[in-house]
């Protein structure tokens, strides 16, 4: 059966705001907690960005049983591997079962060149996304690491670890991406507002060797008390993740987002967000995923109405996709 997480949104809301939304997240009925770890918002207006590691440990604390996963960078920017395999074993020893997957990908610069690193073309960043998780899925076995690549690790062990390491799963929106995690990652990652693009990236990764890997997708969506509103909503917050893979990766402050997304009319987000205030088109959308056969589906509520989206959620959407 598809499990469901609600997405918290760490450029939106402070972690303090963020650790209640899970809380209530977990008691409406989803299953999971995603949460994304960014070094900076995707634009000013947006005005948090929280510590990802330190508010995971209190999130699952805070909740009973909930899954919480997030998506991060393993290339050496901003996160050395060996002291993100050490972070990602130390949540999944103290939480048993309940950290079971993380996402890598191959970074944005807004979060990853401010350590004053040169930030490389796409292809660079690949082979080091690819180097960065053999070497923590080596790590997270048990095992002891020297590697002298494009990444340095000298003689290095995680000494507390979980019995089951969590899986590594790569992130991908693209279908070349996805055929070459299909050969490596454990799972992918993707969007799943497109169901075209989905369908084809889907099978990009079987394609590359992902036959019987799981499948997640993160869906970004805009309630509110009618469509309106979400549309509004989701233009006035959500308008600066609408530029595309190509440009997201360069663009190296908030600002630079929020002048790019001048252009972007509030009608053009329908491509990327499902606006819509209709219980029925949340059901459908979300069965045609689980369709596919996505193992898991982060719902991202991008407009400010967080409490009343849990709540629309936990008494329409979930008994409905689970009765």
């Amino acid at each position: 059966m598809t499990r469901y997480s609600y997405h918290a949104s760490h450029e939106q809301f402070s972690p303090a705001a963020l650790l209640g939304l899970a809380q209530r997240a977990e008691a409406a009925g989803f299953d999971d907690v995603f949460c994304s770890d960014h070094l900076q918002p995707w634009a000013p207006r947006q005005g948090h960005s929280g510590y990802t590691w330190a508010w995971l440990g209190a999130a699952l604390q805070a909740t009973r049983s909930a899954r919480f996963s997030t998506i991060t960078v393993p290339g050496g920017w901003r996160y050395h591997p060996v002291v993100l395999a050490q972070a990602i074993g130390t949540l999944a020893q103290m939480f048993p079962g309940r950290v079971t997957w993380v996402a890598l990908g191959s970074g944005e610069a807004i979060n990853e060149q401010l350590t004053g690193a040169p930030w490389p073309a796409k292809d660079e960043r690949n082979a080091r996304l690819q180097e960065g998780a053999a070497i923590v899925r080596a790590l997270l076995a048990g095992e002891r690491v020297t590697h002298r690549g494009r990444i340095v690790v000298e003689d290095a062990r995680v000494w507390d670890r979980p019995a089951q390491p969590p899986l590594l799963f790569g992130a991908a929106t693209g279908v070349e991406t996805a055929r070459w995690l299909g050969s490596w990652a454990d799972g992918l990652l993707t969007l799943g507002r497109d169901l075209a693009r989905l369908d084809q990236v889907i099978a990009a990764f079987r394609a590359g060797g992902g036959t019987g890997k799981p499948v997640h997708v993160k869906l970004d969506v805009s309630w509110a008390e009618d469509d309106s509103q979400a549309l509004r909503l989701a233009f006035e917050h959500w308008r600066f993740n609408c530029l595309g893979s190509d440009v997201n990766w360069d663009l190296r402050q908030p600002e630079h987002f929020e002048a790019a997304t001048r252009h972007v009319r509030p009608e053009d987000l329908h491509a990327n967000v499902l606006v819509a205030c209709d219980v029925e088109r949340h059901l459908q959308h979300l069965r045609e995923l689980a369709a596919r056969g996505v193992a898991a589906v982060d719902v991202h509520q991008v407009g400010p109405l967080q409490d009343e989206f849990i709540e629309f959620y936990g008494r329409q959407v979930l008994p409905a996709l689970r009765g």
